[in-house]
């Protein structure tokens, strides 16, 4: 059987097994001590009957003008006669018997005392020196049955009380461990990035330190990671500038060398110096996407946005190769605007990079807040299509990317409560690549 893992079920089932067992043990304690005082009053009636009818008979068998008769006690109305008697003299004639009574039963006199059968306890007693003796039996049946009663009579409250205390027993821990539950339901309900701290009001004082550790170990993280993303807009800020001039430079050594080795080295500087320009780019917007707002206050029409950016990639390459489907009605969402510009930024620039030359990207506005864009190229591997959106992952290493693109757009995605969902090929297709991310709508 599996033991159930949360606090409450294991407290209530212990709880409730030890409440039960020890009832129960307490019941049979009693009724085993119930019983030896029910045996004891019993045979206490045997002995008092004996006592209080053998003197009446004797005073009756010596007031008698005939001896050896027997004479049977008429019973004043119906009645159920649990104790027998018959008085026999030294002889074993019975002199005098209860109404009841079948002399067959009862074994010959051996002298005063208690005596048993398998059916009858039996009480002798005698006076007049043994002349006169008395037995007195009762049915055993009739204690067995009184000892039942008195089990019934115990048991039957336990099969009432045990299910009510069981069931208060719960709801007492369910109220007690309701602060648990919420600790634990708003631990469950965060996002994977939220590092706020959590709510510590109303715990018991065993679940509070954790809470206090974890809020301290959530704030120690939280600065971390600040610290880290600081540290990573804040470098990729400052590089700009230096590595603008470094451009500069290297442009204007080539226009003035005459030397064919020095302008190609210096066109590789330049070109070297622009790929760290992209990246420190990348990381800027890395830094933007996760510790940033990404969320506006009102909704806005995202179609401007993307007829914008589109338009300023068309400046740089044939307009023919982008190709833009936008619904006709405005398509509302509460992402921040320029965290939706740098997800197409992304995602276009990754179309134009790695799509076959020459062949069309199509870029798709949903009426339902998706984006699509899609572009010609070899089939992606899914061992590889599952890793595009780890930072600086390519599809081969030849690729001049910086593999922080998709990663980026993945972020923000998850950040709105969006999803991106990569394809390869594009469906209806045998080739293609097409990344698609679902906004949240307003």
């Amino acid at each position: 059987m599996r033991v159930p893992h949360t606090l409450q079920v294991r407290l209530a089932l212990g709880i409730g097994l030890l409440l039960t067992l020890l009832w129960i043990g307490v019941a049979a304690v009693t009724a085993v001590k119930l019983q030896h005082d029910l045996d004891e009053v019993f045979d206490s009636t045997l002995q008092e009957t004996a006592q209080r009818i053998l003197p009446l008979a004797v005073v009756d068998i010596i007031g008698r003008e005939e001896e050896g008769v027997t004479q049977h006690l008429a019973s004043i109305r119906p009645h159920n006669e649990y104790f027998t008697y018959i008085v026999r003299d030294r002889d074993g004639r019975v002199l005098v018997q209860s109404h009841a009574a079948d002399p067959a039963i009862f074994p010959a006199y051996d002298g005063p005392g208690f005596r048993q059968t398998s059916a009858y306890r039996f009480y002798n007693d005698e006076a007049l020196r043994g002349s006169v003796r008395i037995s007195v039996a009762e049915p055993l049946a009739h204690r067995v049955e009184a000892a039942r009663e008195l089990q019934i009579g115990l048991g039957l409250p336990l099969l009432g009380v045990i299910p009510i205390t069981l069931i208060a027993v719960a709801l007492v821990l369910r109220r007690s461990l309701a602060p648990v539950r919420q600790f634990r339901d708003g631990l469950a309900a965060r996002g994977i990035r939220d590092l706020s701290p959590v709510e510590t009001s109303g715990l018991p004082g065993e679940i509070a330190p954790v809470a206090d550790t974890l809020n301290t170990l959530l704030s120690r993280l939280q600065a971390a990671f600040d610290a880290e993303r600081s540290f990573a807009a804040n470098a990729a800020h400052e590089l700009r500038t230096p590595l603008a001039g470094a451009i500069a430079q290297a442009q204007r050594l080539q226009s003035e060398t005459s030397d064919p080795e020095a302008r190609r080295r210096a066109a590789e500087i330049e070109a070297s110096l622009k790929r760290l320009t992209r990246v420190s780019e990348r990381l800027m917007q890395m830094a933007r996407a996760e510790g940033g707002r990404l969320r506006s206050e009102q909704a806005s029409d995202l179609r401007p946005v993307l007829r914008m950016v589109v338009e300023d990639f068309a400046r740089l390459s044939s307009f023919d190769r982008l190709a833009l489907t936008l619904p006709d009605l405005p398509v509302l969402s509460d992402i921040d605007p320029d965290a939706f510009g740098i997800v197409i930024r992304n995602l276009v620039e990754n179309a134009l990079r790695h799509g076959t030359p020459d062949t069309a990207i199509e870029i798709k506005l949903s009426p339902d807040v998706s984006l699509s864009v899609s572009n010609d190229c070899d089939v992606i591997p899914d061992e590889i299509l599952d890793r595009l959106t780890q930072r600086f992952e390519r599809t081969n290493s030849s690729n001049t990317g910086s593999g922080l693109g998709l990663a980026i757009v993945a972020t923000i995605a998850e950040r709105v409560g969006g999803e991106l969902r990569l394809q390869s090929p594009i469906p209806g297709k045998v080739s293609g690549f097409r990344a698609e991310v679902q906004f949240p709508p307003a």
